[in-house]
This record gives structure tokens, C-alpha cells and sequence, in this order.
């Protein structure tokens, strides 16, 4: 089992239609920040994806190196970044995303094949 974020930050992540991630190749590296969406699942579990599959340079970085912020609402809120390898986990973040975003597109390319491996949980850090 997995620490989550205390009720108040899931809150805040669940309500948010954009965050922003920060991340660095290694610990000693550059930051790099990345707007992304969070979804949050029913039992708490704060879930982001890749829209650009392994390409993306933030999820790249992420699983390099795990320690990551989030950045919402004027705060920065230490994590750590995990692969979902649970399918119940990936697929709660689709659901996520399908009720969270309006139909179109953009919610579209996130729920393709090619970028559900790159769903990660974030846990406090």
C-alpha cells in the first residue's frame, strides 16, 4: 500500500485542472517545470500521465529520478513519482481523466494505448 497525500492536498489536486511538475534529470541537475493534469481516484491515489508517451522529457526525467514537486496554488509539495504498474491504478486514472476533462481531443490523447504506461502515482515525499 502506498502513502497518499493528506485530504487536503487531494482536494486541492482533484479540484485543479492544471498543475505544473518539476523535475530534474538527476538530483544535482536542472529543473525543469511542466504543466500537467492530475486526476485523483476514489481512494486517493494522485495520478498524472504523459500526453507525449515516454517522449516527454518530464516523465523521462521522472522515472530517473523520483523526486519530484508539484506546484499548485502557490505551494510546492515535495513527491515522489511511481510507475503504475497495477492495470486497476492505470485504468482509474482513465476514468479520471474521462470525468474530470470535458470529451474532445485533448482528453482523447490521453487515454490512448500508447500513453497509459506512463501513468505514475504521486506520494508525498
Amino acid at each position: 500500500m502506498t502513502e497518499r497525500f493528506p485530504a487536503d492536498i487531494q482536494a486541492l489536486l482533484a479540484q485543479a485542472e492544471e498543475i505544473e511538475i518539476v523535475t530534474s534529470e538527476h538530483d544535482q541537475g536542472p529543473r525543469h517545470v511542466t504543466i500537467i493534469w492530475p486526476v485523483v481516484d476514489d481512494q486517493g491515489h494522485v495520478l498524472v500521465r504523459s500526453v507525449r508517451g515516454t517522449r516527454g522529457r518530464w516523465f523521462r526525467e521522472a522515472v530517473a529520478n523520483p523526486s519530484v514537486a508539484i506546484l499548485v496554488d502557490g505551494r510546492e509539495i515535495p513527491a515522489t513519482a511511481l510507475v503504475a504498474t497495477d492495470e486497476e491504478r492505470v485504468a482509474a486514472a482513465s476514468r479520471g481523466y474521462r470525468s474530470k476533462y470535458p470529451p474532445g481531443p485533448s482528453v482523447d490523447a490521453m487515454l490512448r494505448d500508447r500513453v497509459l504506461g506512463t501513468t505514475l502515482e504521486l506520494v508525498p515525499r
